[in-house]
C-alpha cells in the first residue's frame, strides 16, 4: 500500500508551498517551450492528398472548413480491423466540444486507413460529431509517420529510426510485423491556397491534451499507471503511512 502521509494542516501548506513554486517554475518553462514550438519552421505541403469524408473526396486544402489551422489525430484504426484503438477511442471520447477551438480558426479532424465506412460506424457508435477521414490510398499516413511499412516509406517514429528503437527498452509498440499503424498528432497552417506542416508529436506527446489524464495528474492516486511513481497507489486504508 502506498499513499500520502498524514500530517497537520500548517505542515501540509509547507509543503505545498514548496510544490507551488516548483509549479510556477514549471509553467514558465512550459510557456518557453510553448513559444519554442510556434517559432518553428514549416514545411509547404507540395504532395497532393486525397481523403474520404462524410461529403465524398476531400483534399487536405479542404479539411481545414475554410478556417487558418488544422489539428490532425492520426487515429489508430487500421483497414482489416472492425474497431478503432481502444487508446485512441478513449482519446477522442475526453475531446469534448470544439467551438473554443473553431472559435480560435482552428479545425480538429480525425484521419485513419481503414476505409471511410468503417470509420462513420464506429464513429456514430460512439456518438462523436468530429468529422472523420479516411486516408486509405493515399500516402498521408505513411508520410506522417503513423503507418510503418518500410516497403512504402524508412521507419521512422518519433523521430527515430528502426536501428534507434531496437535498442531501446519499452519498444515492443516499434516492434509488430509491418505494416502496422501507430497514433500522433499533426498540426497544419494555410495561408491563402498553400498548407503548411507546422508540428507533429507522437508517443506521449498528445496526452496532455486530455482533461481526465490532467485532471488525474492532480489527484493523490494520479492516473494509476504502472510506470507512476510512488508505486502501488490505492484506495486501501492510508492508517500506515500516518506519523
Amino acid at each position: 500500500m502506498s499513499l500520502p502521509d498524514v500530517v497537520s494542516r500548517d505542515e501540509w501548506v509547507e509543503a505545498r508551498r514548496e510544490l507551488l513554486a516548483a509549479e510556477k517554475a514549471f509553467t514558465k518553462e512550459r510557456d518557453a517551450l510553448n513559444t519554442r514550438r510556434r517559432e518553428l519552421p514549416m514545411v509547404l505541403v507540395e504532395k497532393e492528398y486525397t481523403f474520404t469524408g462524410a461529403d465524398g473526396s476531400a483534399g487536405l486544402l479542404e479539411l481545414f472548413e475554410g478556417r487558418d489551422q488544422l489539428v490532425v489525430y492520426h487515429f489508430m484504426f487500421q483497414p482489416e480491423w472492425d474497431a478503432g484503438c481502444p487508446n485512441c477511442t478513449g482519446f477522442v471520447d475526453d475531446i469534448g466540444s470544439t467551438r473554443l477551438l473553431n472559435a480560435a480558426n482552428t479545425t480538429l479532424a480525425l484521419v485513419s486507413r481503414a476505409p471511410y465506412e468503417k470509420l462513420a460506424a464506429y464513429r456514430d457508435a460512439r456518438g462523436w460529431e468530429h468529422p472523420w477521414y479516411s486516408s486509405y490510398g493515399s500516402d498521408f499516413n505513411y508520410d506522417y509517420h503513423v503507418t510503418l511499412d518500410e516497403s512504402v516509406v524508412p521507419f521512422e517514429y518519433n523521430y527515430r529510426t528502426k536501428a534507434e528503437w531496437d535498442v531501446l527498452p519499452n519498444n515492443e509498440h516499434t516492434q509488430t510485423q509491418q505494416p502496422f499503424d501507430l497514433h500522433g498528432l499533426s498540426c497544419f497552417l494555410r495561408v491563402d491556397e498553400d498548407v503548411y506542416h507546422t508540428y507533429s508529436t507522437y508517443g506521449r506527446g498528445p496526452d496532455a491534451m486530455t482533461f481526465t489524464a490532467t485532471a488525474l495528474d492532480l489527484t493523490a492516486l494520479g492516473r494509476q499507471e504502472p510506470w507512476e511513481k510512488p508505486e502501488g497507489r490505492s484506495l486501501e486504508s492510508p492508517g500506515d503511512h500516518c506519523h
